[in-house]
């Protein structure tokens, strides 16, 4: 199949390019009008497939649920948003629970789907702070272990590839240690650390920090906390939720200039509540939840924030047209970073020969025209 556009995003920039397709791969990238196109996107632009590294679920299904079909539905519409790979993402729960969504999840990947591509496991919790746990149960929240880690390893089937933790309650950081020599990317996150603290888990292997300025030490000039970490530490990976509600377009542009184009991801933290109107009610971790009408989840108890409906090509628009962040920074964060955070830029968050052919092509308004997973066409 070869498609083509006159803005192809390739080596930081757009070009005029087509784009030929075999057996899911990326094989060759030739001059626009070259060769006679099974589509011509014209001036649409085509940029690598979104990947989201911190959502928990959408359409009625939240990991934790540990449901087949529930996934599916998830993997087979996610798409519509740009989205061609992801890690479902667990919540802190009951060691029952948590066995069965990462064993549903490693069922799921080994028994087939349609859709974007799981990646794997991003498991937030149960090893978190008490004060920054945000919607996160605190009855369920436990200090780290490798035996007990082993334990939801096993049970994944390997599939886990990034945790988030409270890394200052890793006595040690022996956990920390661990999952960094076993593949694990260890992000900070639902954290107390001060900004030493953090060094010191970065000097022990972390390199992600989970949604950054929300469930974490604030920057203030003389104590710098974890935000201030996040700014500093220029190789330490950063994901941030872009739905303008959990940061505001300022506080975006801020972290995002500070951090640079090669270590900011963007991420949705969405939730099951992600396709359903505004007022629809939930169960998250155990906490009621409500959707508002900017899409923004709360908790009933207190009207906190409790996670997003965010759909990624909205977070680029925000990043973009009200953030006013340079697009290369804005499309590294849902490509190329994430990529990179997991290992994976070997073949994936690039347009370029031998890569997975995924990617998504925008309208003008940011709106999907169409999202290659692999080489087929999802809509």
């Amino acid at each position: 199949m070869l498609i083509q556009s006159k803005k192809v995003w390739i080596a930081d920039q757009f070009i005029a390019a087509q784009i030929e397709i075999n057996d899911g791969k990326i094989t060759e990238i030739l001059p626009y009008g070259s060769k006679p196109a099974d589509k011509d996107y014209g001036d649409l632009r085509i940029v690598p497939g979104f990947m989201d590294i911190h959502c928990h679920g959408a359409f009625g299904f939240d990991t934790n649920d540990a449901n087949e079909e529930g996934l599916r539905n998830w993997t087979k519409n996610i798409v519509t948003e740009g989205v061609t790979s992801f890690l479902a993402t667990t919540i802190t729960q009951s060691v029952e629970v948590l066995t069965g969504a990462v064993a549903n999840v490693a069922k799921v990947m080994e028994n087939g789907y349609e859709g974007a591509e799981i990646l794997g496991i991003h498991f937030e919790g149960p090893y978190l702070d008490m004060v920054y746990k945000g919607a996160q149960p605190e009855q369920y929240i436990v200090k780290p272990t490798i035996e007990q880690f082993k334990h939801y390893q096993e049970a994944a089937k390997g599939h886990i590839k990034y945790i988030t933790m409270a890394t200052e309650t890793d006595e040690d950081f022996a956990l920390t240690r661990y999952l960094t020599e076993n593949g694990v990317v260890v992000s900070i996150g639902h954290s107390a650390a001060t900004y030493d603290q953090a060094v010191m888990a970065y000097a022990h292997g972390a390199r992600s920090m989970t949604h950054v300025y929300n469930g974490m030490t604030p920057f203030k000039h003389r104590d710098n906390g974890l935000v201030g970490a996040a700014y500093r530490l220029r190789t330490m990976y950063g994901e941030i939720i872009c739905d303008g509600n959990h940061s505001t377009p300022a506080a975006l542009n801020n972290y995002f200039m500070s951090k640079g184009p090669d270590y900011g991801i963007m991420v949705s933290d969405a939730l099951m509540a992600k396709g359903s109107p505004a007022g629809s009610k939930y169960i998250f971790g155990g906490n009621e939840i409500i959707i508002y009408e900017d899409g923004s989840a709360h908790l009933t108890s207190t009207g906190g924030l409790a996670g997003s409906t965010l759909r990624l090509n909205q977070g680029l628009r925000i990043l973009v047209e009200e953030a006013m962040i340079p697009f290369n920074y804005a499309i590294n964060a849902c490509t190329i970073n994430p990529a990179r955070c997991l290992g994976l830029d070997d073949h994936k968050g690039a347009i370029g020969v031998g890569y997975d052919a995924d990617m998504v092509v925008l309208e003008k308004d940011y709106s999907v025209a169409q999202t290659y997973c692999r080489g087929e066409a999802q809509l």
